[in-house]
């Protein structure tokens, strides 16, 4: 796994991540996946390429750990792909250090956040992941943002998700509603977090920017034991990782 390789010595040819990202059909697809996650239709159509080419350059990527791969659970026969920030940031990192010691990042300047941008979170039942990352994100950007979220099939908050943010020092208190509700309001960002509701959520006004977080319920992923709490808590870590990198886009989102 090259990414978590720390250069010792000096390097006389492009490191790793530089040249695979340096294809240019490549560099649109990580780009592409940097807005959220894509199926590979979704891809073919985005760049202007043969789905077989697509697919041929999303196996190198997964082949170096950068993108990764999951059943569709609205629909079996679709993939989703998602491209792991985390290692790249620690690529680019390498990449940067590489060349010149000063050109690694300053990590800071990647986490500031806009003012009272308004950001949704939707899923079925929003009574996991949708209030989870709504409270994440509050606590991360606080009074710089609005945020809230909603369900197209309300029900009432699940306990792992309260005791999965617990553990993380946010009290998760949540009145589940329904994103009908809602469909009048003007948001700047719509994060979808499940398969099924990116197919029947709403047009809102002002042209949002949309973006697909494809993540499993954890309310149907149990353990040995039969409780579904360890899936709350991979799914609190999942959705802490991919906030952090929507707090330093944040800011790119011009107020309308």
């Amino acid at each position: 796994m090259y990414l978590r390789r720390v250069v010792t010595v000096e390097m006389h040819e492009p490191p790793p991540f530089v040249r695979l990202a340096s294809d240019p059909l490549r560099w649109r697809l990580l780009r592409e996946l940097s807005h959220g996650d894509r199926r590979v239709r979704e891809l073919v159509e985005a760049v202007g390429q043969p789905q077989n080419l697509v697919s041929y350059h999303l196996r190198k990527l997964r082949a170096a750990e950068l993108v990764t791969a999951r059943r569709s659970s609205f629909d079996g026969r679709d993939t989703y792909y998602h491209l792991d920030l985390g290692r790249c940031a620690v690529a680019l990192a390498e990449a940067g250090s590489s060349l010149h010691p000063a050109l690694a990042p300053d990590a800071a300047n990647a986490t500031r956040a806009a003012s009272r941008i308004k950001v949704l979170f939707v899923c079925t039942g929003n009574s996991g992941r949708s209030p989870m990352a709504e409270a994440l994100l509050r606590h991360r950007a606080g009074s710089t943002v609005e945020v809230s979220s909603a369900g197209s099939h309300p029900k009432p908050l699940h306990p792992g998700a309260v005791r999965a943010l617990a553990e993380r020092g946010i009290a998760l208190e949540h009145e589940p509603s329904h994103v009908d509700g809602l469909r009048r309001r003007r948001f700047h960002w719509v994060i979808s977090l499940c398969d099924r509701v990116r197919e029947v959520c709403p047009e809102f006004p002002g042209h949002p920017r949309l973006v697909h977080w494809s993540l499993p319920d954890p309310a149907k992923e149990t353990d040995d034991a039969g409780g579904a709490y360890p899936a709350f808590r991979r799914l609190a870590g999942e959705l802490d990782r991919r906030i952090g990198f929507l707090t330093a886009r944040i800011d790119e989102v011009k107020t309308r």
